[in-house]
C-alpha cells in the first residue's frame, strides 16, 4: 500500500530547524545504537514476563491504565530523553509541570513493576526500561501490535520541570508548534500523526478541551466539531464545572487500540483541538490531512507504523554505559 507523499516529505519548512539539530541527533543515534532487545537476556531473563504480568493486572483493575502508562513513556522521552526522570518525586519534579500536574498517572503501577523486578534481579533493570516495556505491553494488551523494545537505558539523576513545561506538546497548541517539538527530538511529521493515534485509548479532562465548546465566547462550539458530540460534551463539561470530568479520546472505541481515532477525525469527532487540527486545520491541509485519511483506511499499517514510531521515540537521548544509574526506587535517585 503506497503511503501519501506527506509521509515522506511533509515538513520541508522545518529544514532549518533540522539542520541546526543534526549534530545532537547524530550523537543521540550513536547512544541509541547501544540499546538492544536482548540486553537483559542473561542478567534478568524473565524480565518481560514479569512486566507483562504486572501490566496485565493493572489494566484488569482499571482499563484506563493502559493509556496512562503509554502517556508516561511519551512524557518521559520528550524531556531529557528516555531516562525515567518523569518518575522522580519532589517539588521540582516533572510531575508538577503543567502538562503532568493532576493528569500524569500510573506511578503506583511502575512502583509495583519495579518491586517485582527487583525481587527477581536486584539492581539490574532501569526504571526507564520498565516504562518502555510497560508502554509496549499496554498497547499490545489493548489490541495493538507488539514490537521488540530496545533496552539498556539507564536512569537520569535529575528531573527537568522547566523542560516539561516547554518541551511537551500541548492540546492548546497549533500544528506548527507541535510539529516543531517533535522535530526537536528527532521525530518527523509522520511520527506526529502516528503517535497522536495513541489517543485511540484513554480519557481526557474537560479542562483540556472545554474551550472548544465555546470557541466564540457566545456558547457556539468549534465549527470543526461534530454537533452531536458537542452537545454531549456540553452536558458532560458544564461551564460551571471544575474541569475534572473526563471524556473518551476515541468515542465508541475507548479501550481498543485501533484506527478508529483517525476515522473520528474525518467526521469531526476528535476530542482535543490538537487531534482535530491534523485533519481540519489550514496547516494540516497540505501536510497531515492525507496521512489521517491514509490511516483511517489502513488499520494494519497504522498499527505497524505506530510500533515503528514508538521504537524511534524510545531512542530519544537514552543514557547508556556508565551514564546515570540503575535506581533502586523509581521515585528517588540512589543515595
Amino acid at each position: 500500500m503506497k503511503r501519501p507523499s506527506s509521509y515522506i516529505s511533509g515538513y520541508c519548512y522545518y529544514l532549518l530547524v533540522i539542520a541546526s539539530l543534526l549534530l545532537s541527533l547524530n550523537y543521540t543515534g550513536v547512544r541509541a545504537q547501544q540499546l538492544s532487545s536482548d540486553f537483559y537476556s542473561t542478567t534478568c531473563p524473565n524480565l518481560l514476563k514479569i512486566v507483562r504480568k504486572e501490566v496485565q493486572n493493572a489494566i484488569k483493575a482499571e482499563t484506563r491504565m493502559a493509556a496512562s502508562l503509554l502517556r508516561l513513556h511519551f512524557h518521559d522521552c520528550f524531556v531529557n530523553g528516555c531516562e525515567g526522570s518523569v518518575l522522580l518525586d519532589g517539588n521540582d519534579g516533572e510531575k508538577f509541570a503543567a502538562p503532568n500536574l493532576n493528569s500524569a498517572r500510573g506511578f503506583e503501577v511502575v512502583d509495583a513493576i519495579k518491586t517485582a523486578v527487583e525481587s527477581a534481579c536486584s539492581g539490574v533493570v532501569s526504571c526507564a526500561d520498565i516504562l518502555a516495556i510497560a508502554a509496549r505491553d499496554s498497547v499490545l494488551l489493548s489490541g495493538g501490535k507488539s514490537w521488540n523494545v530496545l533496552l539498556g537505558r539507564r536512569d537520569g539523576l535529575v528531573a527537568n520541570q522547566a523542560g516539561a513545561n516547554t518541551s511537551l506538546p500541548s492540546p492548546f497548541e497549533d500544528l506548527n508548534n507541535i510539529t516543531a517539538k517533535f522535530v526537536a527530538v528527532g521525530l518527523n511529521l509522520t511520527d506526529v500523526v502516528v503517535l497522536s493515534g495513541g489517543h485511540t485509548i484513554g480519557l481526557a479532562k474537560c479542562a483540556t478541551f472545554s474551550f472548544r465548546l465555546n470557541s466564540t465566547g457566545t456558547g457556539t462550539p468549534d465549527p470543526t466539531m461534530d454537533s452531536t458530540m458537542a452537545s454531549d460534551l456540553q452536558n458532560r463539561c458544564p461551564a460551571s464545572g471544575d474541569g475534572n470530568n473526563t471524556a473518551p479520546l476515541d468515542r465508541n472505541s475507548t479501550d481498543l487500540f485501533d484506527n478508529h481515532y483517525f476515522q473520528n477525525l474525518l467526521s469531526g469527532k476528535g476530542l482535543l483541538a490538537s487531534d482535530q487540527i491534523l485533519f481540519s486545520s489550514d496547516e494540516g491541509a497540505s501536510t497531515t490531512k492525507s496521512l489521517v485519511q491514509f490511516y483511517s483506511d489502513n488499520p494494519s499499517l497504522f498499527l505497524a507504523d505506530f510500533a515503528n514510531s514508538m521504537i524511534k521515540m524510545g531512542n530519544i537521548s537514552p543514557l547508556t554505559g556508565s551514564s546515570g544509574e540503575i535506581r533502586k526506587n523509581c521515585r528517588v535517585v540512589n543515595s
